[in-house]
């Protein structure tokens, strides 16, 4: 299969997305160093966002400019950023359950 001419627009788009993602790799990589666990833990979810995000965009260039069959580095930049956002999406639930509960469970 041949590889798709896309529009200019397009390429200047998807590669403006791909520096803002590498340049939101450094305050994410400053938090990894921080001393707080919490923090830390939240930047490692970040980190990998940030990664599934990347792919995703490389993976979606990859298959435009280089061959279609590389579409598959796009499908798994999604499945790794819809895995992070279910983990921050349990974690925001469960801080939620958390804040409900704790003044009624000390009265």
């Amino acid at each position: 299969m041949h590889a798709v001419d896309p529009s200019p627009w397009f390429v200047w788009v998807a590669l403006g997305l791909v520096v803002l993602q590498a340049v939101a790799l450094v305050p994410v990589v400053r938090r990894m160093r921080g001393p707080d666990p919490t923090v830390r833990s939240e930047a490692r979810l970040d980190l990998l966002e940030t990664v599934g995000s990347l792919l995703l965009f490389f993976g979606l260039l990859l298959s435009l400019f280089v061959a279609e069959s590389l579409f598959w580095i796009a499908l798994a930049g999604f499945a790794l950023m819809a895995g992070v956002y279910a983990v921050k999406g349990l974690r925001l639930l469960r801080a939620r359950r958390r804040a409900r509960s704790g003044p009624e469970a000390g009265s």
